[in-house]
């Protein structure tokens, strides 16, 4: 079984980038989808990005493409979320999680591991 580690996480100003990282142990991540999550205070959590194991696929959330990028390492077996011109609604708790290949990359219901979250702060 696949756990997750985020880390990367902090506080940064409107308009700056941060990265996070996902650290994976215990399973292979070629053969996971690997996706960002993020909870904003009060609202559900929603997808971010993710990429598929074999290709390398990315998908985004309208909300973040082209100022996000996902990329994994699949020989570090860690995934990356650089985040560029962050904006204050940017602000929430961001999860990684890993999927079987062939899952719905956009859904929750397809992740069954997942990080412990990192938080991320965008001041205005």
């Amino acid at each position: 079984q696949v756990q997750l580690a985020e880390s990367g996480g902090g506080l940064v100003q409107a308009g700056g980038s941060l990265s996070l990282s996902c650290a994976a142990s215990g399973g292979t991540l070629s053969s996971t989808t690997m996706g960002w999550f993020r909870q904003r205070p009060g609202k559900d959590r929603e997808f971010v990005g993710a990429i598929t194991g074999r290709f390398g696929v990315t998908y985004y959330a309208d909300s973040v493409k082209g100022r996000f990028t996902v990329s994994r390492d699949n020989a570090k077996k860690t995934v990356y979320l650089q985040m560029n011109s962050l904006k204050p609604e940017d602000t929430a708790v961001y999860y990684c999680a890993a999927a079987p290949l062939g899952k719905d990359a956009i859904r929750p219901g397809s992740y069954g591991n997942w990080g412990q979250g990192t938080q991320v702060t965008v001041s205005s």
